[in-house]
């Protein structure tokens, strides 16, 4: 027999309620789960740099003490000293910045045309040049390796800054061009329009408009090239055989013997070579977000 009219409105509040409670109890568990998720990941990122930092701080003895411990006693800056002093750090830091830079600029000299043709040009096997560079993507490297090692033996460019340079520039070329093209398709034509009507040339128009513009992207692009060619390993190792040629990865690999490990010189200048990579992010982490949030929109 169906209710009253007037007693099923009587329950309403009671319904009502209880459907709020259960909402909120919803909220609370899923803001919660984020909160843990969040913290775990924060804790996954975090944990080896708290190892590394640890470690350097420990002598060789404390490193392999069992249980190990971790806060150093006593603590001590000493391996940082000594990896200054007692190895070449300097140099091999200098070449690595040397061909980050180098890399850099040469990967933004030609994509920045190249995706602004791409963005705005209208020619024959321009959908086959995109396809072309997602192809390129998806091979690894080291496919290439023993292809490209005698090509830099013929040109003469092993144990040369320019073997490091033209490599990472190529192998970072085609993200470099996918990420600049979708920024320039962005910027709305009439923008470079007027300024073609008030007298820039195409060249004048890419310099004073789009690249502004297109800043953030710009930004998104010297951030995954330099760290890129600055971690890179495996060509470095095979290219360059002088010990004054080494990057920085390499150089790092010297600390590890064929019968022991100097963990805690390894960990010193492992955090020393961080500080180069979160200046540059800390100088332009303004324009990395503000370009990953319009890429996030577009």
């Amino acid at each position: 027999m169906p209710d009253h009219p007037a007693a099923a409105a009587a329950r309403l509040p009671a319904l009502r309620g209880r459907r709020g409670r259960s909402r909120r109890w919803r909220a609370a568990i899923l803001e919660g789960g984020g909160w843990t998720l969040s913290g775990l990941a924060l804790f996954v990122l975090l944990f080896p740099i708290l190892v590394m930092l640890s470690t350097s701080l420990k002598t060789l003895n404390d490193v392999y003490r069992v249980p190990p411990s971790w806060v150093p006693a006593p603590l001590t800056l000493q391996n940082f000293a000594d990896i200054w002093t007692r190895y070449p750090l300097g140099t091999y830091m200098r070449n690595s910045l040397i061909i980050g830079v180098g890399a850099t600029l040469l990967n933004l000299a030609a994509a920045i045309p190249a995706g602004y043709a791409v963005a705005r040009l209208r020619f024959r096997g321009r959908e086959t040049f995109m396809l072309l560079l997602l192809l390129i993507q998806m091979f690894s490297p080291i496919v290439v390796l023993i292809p490209l090692f005698k090509i830099m033996a013929a040109l003469h460019w092993l144990d040369t800054y320019w073997a490091l340079i033209v490599t990472n520039t190529v192998f970072t070329l085609a993200f470099s061009i996918w990420m600049l093209a979708s920024y320039f398709r962005a910027i709305p034509g009439e923008i470079e329009e007027a300024a073609l009507v008030d007298g820039c040339t195409r060249p004048q128009t890419i310099l004073r408009i789009a690249i502004p513009v297109a800043a953030p992207g710009v930004v998104t692009t010297i951030i995954y090239v330099f760290i890129t060619a600055w971690n890179e390993f495996v060509f470095a190792l095979t290219f360059i055989s002088r010990t004054e040629m080494r990057t920085l990865t390499v150089g790092l690999y010297t600390f590890i013997g064929r019968w022991a490990v100097q963990w805690h010189y390894l960990m010193a200048a492992a955090l020393v070579g961080i500080v180069p990579v979160v200046i540059l992010f800390m100088f332009v982490e303004r324009h990395l977000v503000r370009g990953l949030a319009l890429g996030s929109v577009k």
